[in-house]
Formats: C-alpha cells, sequence, structure tokens
C-alpha cells in the first residue's frame, strides 16, 4: 500500500477501519499489525490525529531482528560469506558483459568520495539484476550490524580490482577481489558433486 499510494515519511496512513475495508481483515489483526509496526519503529501513532509513517532511514530494524536471528558466531560467518559470494558473482556477471564501462568508478576513486559498500553498490547496480541488489543491501545491513572491526581499504585494492575487470580476466579480478577482502587467495571451487 505504502508503494501502490506513493506514501513517504510524515505521511498519514489510513484509519483502521479503512485499512480493515481494504485488506479485507478483520480490524483486530489490522490493529495487531499497527501495534507490531509501531513496536518496530516504522509507524507513530499521535493520540487525537492519527497514524503517521516514520523515516525508514532512522530505523534499527536490521540490528533489532539481527539481536534474534545472529545470536551465534556460525550464523553471523555466514552473514559475511554470503555477501562476499553475492559480491564473487556479481564481477563474474560483469566479465561477461564486456561493454561496461568502469571510468565513473575509478573518477570515483580519485576523488576520494567512495567507501567499501559505495564501491559494491555501484558493481552490483551495473549488473542490473535488482535482486541480487536487494538481496546484498539486506545482507550489507546485517554485516555492519554484527560487524566488530571497521576495515580499512586503499585506493590501490579498489584500482587493482577495477584494472583487472577492465581486462576482462577472471582469475585476476577474483585474486584482486580476495586480497581486497583478505581471503585466502586459493579459488574457491564449486563442483555438481555432492
Amino acid at each position: 500500500m505504502i508503494t501502490e499510494d506513493g506514501l513517504k515519511s510524515g505521511d498519514k496512513i489510513p484509519s483502521e477501519r479503512k485499512l480493515s475495508e481494504r485488506l479485507n481483515v478483520g480490524r483486530s489483526s489490522v490493529r495487531e499489525a499497527l501495534r507490531a509496526l509501531e513496536l518496530l519503529g516504522l509507524i507513530e501513532t499521535k493520540q487525537g490525529e492519527g497514524t503517521y509513517i516514520r523515516d525508514f532511514r532512522e530505523n534499527h530494524l536490521v540490528k533489532l531482528v539481527s539481536t534474534f536471528v545472529l545470536q551465534d558466531e556460525k550464523a553471523k560467518q555466514d552473514v559475511s560469506d554470503t555477501k562476499y559470494f553475492i559480491e564473487m558473482d556479481c564481477l563474474r556477471l560483469l566479465l561477461r558483459n564486456q561493454e561496461v564501462d568502469f571510468q565513473d568508478l575509478k573518477l570515483e576513486l580519485e576523488d576520494g568520495k567512495l567507501n567499501d559498500d559505495d564501491f559494491f553498490y555501484l558493481i552490483i547496480k551495473k549488473t542490473e539484476n535488482h535482486l541480487l541488489l536487494k538481496i546484498w543491501l539486506i545482507l550489507k545491513d546485517y554485516y555492519q550490524s554484527i560487524s566488530y572491526e571497521k576495515k580499512k581499504f586503499t585506493k590501490i585494492d579498489f584500482y587493482n580490482l577495477l584494472n583487472a575487470m577492465e581486462a576482462n580476466n577472471e582469475e585476476e579480478t577474483l585474486s584482486a577481489y580476495r586480497k581486497l577482502r583478505k581471503m585466502s587467495d586459493s579459488p574457491i571451487i564449486v563442483t555438481d558433486n555432492f
């Protein structure tokens, strides 16, 4: 409904009665859902005025959910690994498309405006795979909420990665990626044998 109606933060949402009619559910279900959304900080009820959408960017939903989901070290490692696999697969996808231009990334790097998240956001966006981008954004938020240390990256690491991609060399690209991520330089081999 938020998307369909073009609602944004600060906009008033319909009353319980109208929501109940529009969604074809009972008012008690609507009331329960609104209570849950308010607890998550996604909406705000002002007595006598109505219910309003809150600014999602200020929301700490990922951190809240991560306290329940990511309680053990294995789950945390899984988030990190999955984020890295998506990044590597996006690099591979871009290597298949030889018409991809990386000049914009190089200019951003020269200006010193790119951090690691910005860099990979632009890389993944270049794949034009919206599902991968959405999954990566969620994983990135989880990763940030569980990451204890903020890693520093040098421009050289990013340039090496871009240069390998421009040369359309998969082995060098993945090697540069693993160096950036401080991973073992042993390639990850996927087989069909289980």
